[in-house]
C-alpha cells in the first residue's frame, strides 16, 4: 500500500535506506557526511514524500520523494529496501507520483540519476524516461519523460 511518510515511526528507516542504498551510489555525497545526513528530514519535509508498506503501521520497503513545481515533476528520492526489489514497488511508487502530478497539470517528469547506479537507468528507460544531459561534474544523468 502507499501512504504518507510518518516522519515519526518512518524516518529512521527511511534514512537507514538512503544511507545505505542511496548515498553510497552518489559521486557527490558519503555515509559520513553527517550534514547530508541531518538534513535529510528537512528535505523530507519540502514536497511530498511517500512510502509503500505492506500495512499502515509496518516499515517502510520503498520510499519516493518528489517535487511539482509549475508543469514539471521533479523526482528527488526514490529507495526500495533490497530485499523487495524487483515485486515493482519503485515502479508503483513512481506511477503514483505521476498520477498525482498529470492531476495538477504538469507535462514532464525529470530526475537525476548517478552514473554508478545502471540499475536504476535501466529501470528509469524501461519506464519511458530519456537520458538528455550528462553532468560530468556531478557524474550523473538527467532524464525527462512526458506526461502529456
Amino acid at each position: 500500500m502507499i501512504r504518507a511518510r510518518r516522519a515519526r515511526t518512518d524516518d529512521t528507516e527511511i534514512i537507514r535506506l538512503i544511507k545505505q542504498e542511496l548515498i553510497p551510489l552518489s559521486y557527490t555525497a558519503s555515509p559520513r557526511d553527517a550534514q547530508t545526513i541531518r538534513e535529510l528530514p528537512k528535505r523530507m519535509n519540502d514536497g511530498v514524500s511517500l512510502v509503500y508498506s505492506r500495512t499502515r503501521r509496518s516499515q517502510p520497503l520503498g520510499y519516493i520523494h518528489y517535487y511539482i513545481r509549475d508543469d514539471t515533476l521533479l523526482y528527488d528520492l526514490l529507495v526500495v529496501h533490497p530485499d523487495h526489489r524487483g515485486k515493482q514497488i519503485g515502479t508503483t511508487l513512481m506511477s503514483h507520483a505521476e498520477k498525482q502530478g498529470r492531476e495538477k497539470g504538469v507535462k514532464v517528469a525529470r530526475l537525476f540519476v548517478d552514473h554508478g547506479n545502471p540499475r536504476a537507468q535501466r529501470l528509469y528507460a524501461r519506464l519511458g524516461f530519456q537520458t538528455v544531459r550528462y553532468y560530468s561534474d556531478l557524474r550523473c544523468y538527467e532524464m525527462l519523460k512526458p506526461l502529456v
